[in-house]
């Protein structure tokens, strides 16, 4: 069993601790930005002049796997099979996981306007084949990939779009339920104007997933949500809505390190028990060092503030000059983190 099985059987029974907070690296933007995505080759220095490669991006998840701290590892279903072939998550406690769908908000490709439209639907990862890859020599063996993954859903108060994205929605759960695949639902704010008034919009994002899972049996629900965080009373009220369902917030923009963990505190005190963060690690000057904090903090073992002084120690031992000084980092600068 799994980390994270284990924690939401904690959870789901009432059990939950504060080391139960679910940490997931979200390592899937070749999905949707593409190339940059992968983020800078970053020197000690600071410097970079040029991005990643497929194959140094591919080492970084795995020196995250190993690291041992996540709780779910999020990537696309090609580089699943690619870490899967290397058996980084042989006897590893980490969960794989894929991004199921990749719906055109999050084609956010260099000189594209694909993101400027209403979302809408499509999905290239074969369920069937992340789960039983073809044989390898090397392996001898069909290759195991995941039965978990994470489906996308953006609702834009407009009634075409958002039904193409309900009927794409159920279209999906009937193949996961027929093989045994598991998901968790992320939901977007809308990626268009919508005409809603932005008091109004997170609980518009609220009842919007409500709604579409009033329908659902038990087993066709996802495990947990992952949504926007718009502050301490949206999400107080999914929280404490529904509790049997788990209420996981998405990192957003790589911001201050001070607006990461800021951004854990708060979500874990106002009800969430999952952060999936991408950029915010990606991006970090050092990601494993950055994951380490992440984990005090969710664990209480460190206030923000604390964690973003002990992380730019941590640079300093490593000879890693930081993007920002420790006082312009231990700023928050995100909106929405100055409600709580």
């Amino acid at each position: 069993m799994t980390r994270l099985d284990e924690k939401l059987a904690r959870i789901h029974d009432g059990k939950y601790r504060r080391a139960d907070f679910i940490i997931a690296d979200a390592k899937d933007p070749d999905m949707g930005p593409s190339i940059a995505a992968a983020g800078p080759a970053r020197q000690k220095d600071g410097s970079s002049f040029r991005t990643r490669t497929r194959q140094e991006f591919l080492d970084q998840i795995q020196a995250v796997v190993e690291q041992d701290v996540v709780d779910i590892m999020l990537t696309s279903a090609g580089n699943l099979e690619r870490l899967v072939r290397r058996g980084v998550f042989k006897g590893s406690r980490v969960k794989p996981a894929i991004r199921a769908n990749d719906t055109t908000d999050i084609w956010r490709v260099r000189g594209g306007i694909y993101a400027q439209k209403p979302s809408r639907p499509f999905r290239s990862a074969n369920l069937s084949r992340v789960m039983w890859g073809a044989p390898t020599p090397e392996i001898g063996a069909p290759v195991i990939g995941t039965n978990l993954g994470l489906y996308s859903i953006t609702f834009n108060n407009d009634i075409d779009a958002d039904v193409a994205t309900l009927e794409a929605f159920a279209d999906f759960r009937a193949e996961a339920a027929a093989l045994g695949f598991r998901y968790f639902l992320e939901v977007f704010n809308p990626n268009i104007p919508t005409g809603i008034s932005p008091d109004a919009l997170p609980h518009y994002v609220n009842d919007c997933i409500q709604r579409c899972l009033a329908g659902l049996t038990l087993a066709e629900r996802p495990l947990f949500l992952k949504v926007v965080y718009n502050g301490p009373k949206a999400l107080e009220e999914m929280a404490s809505y529904d509790p049997s369902l788990i209420v996981g917030v998405l990192g957003g923009g790589a911001g201050t390190t001070r607006d990461c963990f800021e951004l854990i505190a708060q979500a874990e005190r106002y009800g969430a028990r999952v952060a999936l963060f991408g950029r915010k690690i990606n991006l970090a000057e050092s990601p494993l060092a950055m994951i380490t904090h992440m984990r005090a903090v969710a664990d209480g073992a460190l206030t923000p503030s604390e964690a973003v002084a002990s992380y730019h120690d941590a640079l300093q031992k490593d000879g890693i000059r930081p993007d920002r000084d420790l006082d312009a980092d231990n700023l928050v600068t995100e909106a929405v983190l100055k409600m709580g």
